[in-house]
């Protein structure tokens, strides 16, 4: 296998669970690969036995081995990555004066290849790879080598300045955008600059498509501080057509059909729980599969694995330790964007959707506790919490 067609065939070679390169893969009863350590420590974790992925459910927890021929398949991965990375370093050079060098570098100073305005740091081709590879580092803004990094970063908000504000002539962050300059035009910088023939450098794909629609007023949620929890006992009320009689699942109060809207909600220390937004004529009497085909524009969390649900569901990183996930719609541009608020990191997002109904804020607070312990349990009912947005952040 050629080094290039190995690289192209990295995600053959991801676990769902951790999202990195497997090590010591094992193979479920239902064909699905993982780390060995990532799904024993799942399992160890999960009031069942299931297949991550399929969620196929095994009476018996399976005895797992090595799977060989996928082993070898990664270590071949490893180490003609890693020949093809040597022999590109060796080909770089040692930064000349007036040009950037890499800050990793410890003796001879490489000449760097981009730099990272999320690190503040520049980076020659060989300590460029991890931002290349790794699923965190891979949502960081890289730009063509720059020294002064400081100055491309919000003084105000600490971000990077992604955006040109068309209105005050000037460049802003996406929280300047959202609190400070919410009535007015935007570009993406780079725009700006390319259409002043200057050269802004390369932002990564996933955000620049958000980022490319954020141009007119966001409209807020700013209501109290609101709770969604699943009691211990049954209410009995109406079955009316509004309410969902299957799903553990719950609407905003507020409706939106046109402009954009943001909202917050506090997840910490929940292992389960279900974010998005919902259209107003999804069916509330049967079981949902969800997914945008059917109107529901959701991520969520099972055991503290994430994933967008699309059909299939799509594996995500959010951090175990984030607190809140903040929930972005633009109705006329047909896209709901995800956000780990602590660092302002995109999670997801469905994109080129025709909105055409109301749309609807949609919480889901715990996945299942039957069968739960008692530790479980208590996470689980733990509230989901709406947050008011905070204009002086």
């Amino acid at each position: 296998m050629s080094a290039a067609s190995c690289l192209l065939s990295k995600d053959r070679f991801l676990c769902f669970i951790c999202l990195n390169v497997f090590t010591d893969p094992v193979s479920t009863p239902c064909g699905h690969n993982f780390c060995k350590n990532c799904i024993s420590q799942h399992w160890d974790i999960s009031e069942r036995c299931q297949c991550p992925v399929c969620k196929k459910a095994f009476e018996v927890r399976p005895e797992l081995h090595i799977n060989t021929f996928i082993s070898e398949m990664v270590s071949q991965f490893r180490h003609e990555a890693q020949q093809k990375v040597s022999s590109s370093s060796s080909e770089q050079q040692a930064a000349k004066p007036g040009e950037v060098p890499c800050d990793i570098c410890t003796e001879t100073k490489l000449k760097a290849l981009k730099s990272c305005l999320v690190c503040l740091a520049s980076y020659c081709q060989t300590h460029l790879e991890p931002h290349l590879t790794a699923s965190r580092l891979k949502r960081h803004q890289l730009i063509d080598p720059e020294e002064n990094l400081e100055s491309r970063m919000c003084m105000k908000h600490d971000k990077p300045l992604e955006l040109f504000c068309k209105t005050d002539q000037t460049c802003v962050c996406m929280l300047c955008c959202v609190f400070d300059h919410n009535t007015h035009e935007f570009v993406p910088l780079r725009e700006e600059y390319e259409g002043k023939k200057a050269e802004l450098g390369e932002t990564e794909a996933e955000i620049q498509q958000m980022i490319q629609k954020r141009r007119l007023k966001i409209q807020e949620i700013k209501e109290s501080v609101k709770r969604i929890h699943c009691g211990e006992e049954e209410n009995d009320l109406p079955d009316n057509p509004e309410r969902f009689s299957v799903e553990r699942l719950v609407l905003g109060k507020q409706s939106f059909s046109s402009g954009r809207f943001y909202f917050e909600v506090q997840v910490k220390e929940k292992p389960d729980w279900v974010l998005g937004v919902v259209r107003e004529s999804v069916n509330r009497k049967e079981v949902i599969t969800p997914s945008p085909a059917n109107g529901l524009w959701t991520v969520g969390a099972y055991e503290n694995i994430c994933g967008a649900l699309e059909d299939p569901t799509v594996p995500l990183s959010l951090q175990r330790g984030s607190e809140k996930v903040g929930v972005f719609v633009d109705y006329e541009e047909g896209l709901v964007s995800f956000y780990d608020v602590d660092d302002v990191d995109v999670i997801y997002s469905f994109t080129g959707w025709s909105f055409t109904e109301k749309l609807y804020p949609l919480f889901c607070p715990k996945v299942n506790v039957d069968n739960d312990d008692e530790n479980s349990c208590g996470k689980k009912i733990k509230p989901l919490i709406i947050c008011p947005v905070n204009q002086s952040v």
